[in-house]
């Protein structure tokens, strides 16, 4: 017999080489992402500014507390208008400014230096905390919290860190980006000429897609376009009397036995208590004044109660001093509200019992609610079972 020949072990195949992916398509260029950079800039500028007046008016540190102003009385209205806004024409940007760049993300070697790699370092934590900041604020409108965070303390930190990380971005890039600045600076003029027409295309859909989500968003809060919201989450007309609702009588567990046994208690040097029908007796004031929720929709409504500060003064409270007001609400984030002295003493400031000319619904807030001028919607606080004079 023959020995079978023995198979040689077969050689380990070569493992073919990993090369970066190339990118043949035009704009990934300095100046398409300078030209959106500038937008993009502007709009995280409007929106940090506008979101840290509607965080300070919502949360005010103790030193300022007692001197939020309630004038302009649309103020609020049109800082959180400008936010949401800004933010919506953020998410536009950002995803094209991704687009112009995103080429960068695979260049080879990954790092070339120190200097490099903190580079690329400070764009990752500028990328990850933009989008992160933008599509959560996104799903705030919506009312959809996917999370286990608390959102308005997360949105308030990462947007510190969102503005800081675009400091940086510039100060290491101030030299390309004034190279390529304007369409006859010297960066641009190194660029091909046959680019230009294809870049003004891509910029002016840019725009006309950030523009197309404004006006079809904007409406919510700037009424004369109410008829173009399509695209926002609330409508300022749809709603009990005219008015949007975002929490109701039933998700604040607020039952028919409450609202029928209600007394308003106002504790102070000279506690009393009112039934709905003594609370009526009093002298009445009308104003008209807007109401304006953080998720960006507003609208203007007549309104008619008693004066907060006439309720304090009569409980012997002093010029000055502030209000804790407390809800029939069971249980949620502004149950209690404390509000200081230049709302408590500003004759706009309303415990309301009407809403345009009608008793309040139940999901307005009836019997009784708070309405201020140029004040955050969630503190507007309904259902008010009792004020405290501090």
């Amino acid at each position: 017999m023959t020995k079978r020949a023995r198979r040689r072990p077969a050689l380990p195949r070569a493992l073919p080489s990993v090369r970066p992916p190339s990118f043949g398509g035009r704009l990934h260029d300095a100046r398409t992402a300078t030209a959106v950079g500038r937008w993009l800039g502007a709009a995280f500028a409007v929106c940090f500014v506008t979101g840290l007046i509607s965080h300070y008016l919502q949360h005010p540190p103790g030193w300022l507390a007692n001197g939020l102003p309630g004038r302009p009385v649309w103020g609020y209205r049109l800082t959180q208008g400008l936010h949401v806004a800004s933010g919506l024409a953020a998410i536009v940007l950002l995803l094209a400014k991704l687009w112009a760049v995103y080429p960068r993300l695979f260049v080879w070697p990954p790092v070339r230096s120190v200097r490099h790699a903190l580079e690329r370092l400070s764009v990752a934590v500028l990328v990850a905390t933009a989008v992160f900041q933008v599509f959560t604020g996104l799903l705030n409108i919506v009312e959809w919290y996917p999370w286990p965070f608390p959102f308005v303390q997360t949105h308030f930190a990462v947007a510190w860190v969102v503005a800081g990380s675009i400091l940086l971005h510039v100060a290491v890039k101030a030299r390309e980006i004034r190279a390529h600045w304007s369409r006859r600076s010297a960066g641009t003029l190194a660029l091909p000429a046959e680019d230009a027409p294809d870049r003004r295309a891509l910029l002016l859909g840019v725009g006309a897609a950030v523009g197309a989500v404004t006006l079809t968003t904007v409406g919510q809060a700037f009424t004369p376009l109410k008829r173009l919201d399509l695209l926002a989450p609330r409508h300022p007309d749809i709603g009990p009397q005219g008015l949007p609702v975002n929490r109701t009588v039933a998700a604040a567990g607020v039952t028919q036995a409450a609202l029928r046994d209600w007394r308003l208690e106002v504790a102070g040097p000279h506690p009393y208590t009112l039934t709905l029908d003594q609370l009526r007796a009093l002298p009445q004031t009308h104003a008209r004044l807007p109401i304006s929720c953080v998720e960006g929709w507003s609208v203007e409504a007549r309104w008619a109660g008693v004066p907060v500060r006439d309720l304090v003064a009569r409980a012997g409270g002093r010029p000055g001093c502030g209000v804790r007001v407390v809800s029939l609400e069971v249980a949620g984030a502004y149950r209690v509200m404390e509000m200081g002295a230049e709302y408590v003493r500003d004759p706009l400031t309303l415990l309301a019992l009407t809403l345009n000319g009608q008793v309040l619904e139940p999901d307005h807030g009836y019997p009784a609610r708070i309405i201020a001028p140029n004040r955050p919607g969630v503190l507007q606080t309904k259902w008010v079972t009792r004020l405290e004079v501090l």
